[in-house]
């Protein structure tokens, strides 16, 4: 199978994401990678948009429930480009809604971060 299985969105409001970083703290060991949060060097835009990655999989998968955070995790490819790459019972869920790759757009402006993720059918 291939052609767009699901789409998924969000946007994420960066001062409240912070509010909420600065009110939990333990948070970001609880969603991010030590990968994630060190290519974020702390900047809460960088974060908020990698939350907002992980949130807009977390829609397109539908059925997410009882799932890891860190089975989705978020990089940049080689030309900086924003990746994804699922792990765990993430990838087994995205293998049996037959998606093999994951394309991601994300911007962040007037401080609003949102992620856009289209999840495709074959091999990654």
């Amino acid at each position: 199978m291939s052609g767009i299985v699901a789409v998924g969105v969000d946007l994420v409001d960066v001062a409240r994401f912070t509010a909420t970083i600065e009110r939990t703290p333990g948070i970001l060991d609880r969603v991010f990678t030590p990968d994630e949060q060190g290519e974020c060097g702390g900047r809460a835009q960088a974060l908020a948009a990698r939350w907002a990655i992980k949130e807009a999989v977390a829609k397109a998968l539908v059925d997410n429930r009882g799932h890891a955070w860190h089975d989705c995790r978020t990089a940049h490819g080689p030309h900086g480009e924003p990746t994804v790459s699922l792990h765990g019972s993430l990838a087994q869920s995205a293998s049996a809604r037959g998606i093999g790759s994951w394309h991601v757009s994300v911007s962040h402006d007037g401080g609003m971060a949102i992620a856009f993720v289209v999840a495709s059918g074959g091999e990654p």
